[in-house]
């Protein structure tokens, strides 16, 4: 996989990550020249959550307009708006019935059936 990116000066760079023998390599490419990393899969797995963590947080913090979508349009990870998060776990289309099983964030979960056409207030887009 290969990524075009930004260094801390805002010039491109080039983000590659492939296996290599029993590890994943990261390799880093840019003006200031080459970088590599080689690390075992589990930590490559603990780097992936942590940059989807920070992306999060980052998404969070930006004052995004809350976005409207039609209950069939929803997806896992879809954040609803209100006071308390809920947060799509899944999505099952039955005809005109969608029925959407939503997580808190102490960890409880529930199933609503809505109408296909249910119009819901997203405070943040999967």
């Amino acid at each position: 996989m290969k990524s075009e990116i930004e260094d801390a000066g805002g010039h491109g760079a080039i983000l590659g990550v492939t296996p290599v023998g029993a590890g994943v390599e990261v390799r880093v490419a840019g003006p200031a020249g080459e970088f590599s990393l080689i690390c075992t899969p589990a930590r490559s797995r603990e780097l992936a959550a942590a940059l989807a963590r920070a992306a999060d947080e980052v998404e969070s913090a930006q004052s995004a307009e809350p976005v409207t979508v039609t209950a069939q349009e929803l997806r896992r990870g879809d954040v609803r708006a209100g006071d308390r998060a809920m947060t799509v776990e899944t999505v099952r289309v039955d005809g005109a019935i969608v029925h959407v099983t939503w997580r808190s964030d102490a960890g409880r979960s529930w199933t609503q059936g809505y109408d296909a056409d249910a119009e819901i207030t997203l405070r943040r887009r999967a």
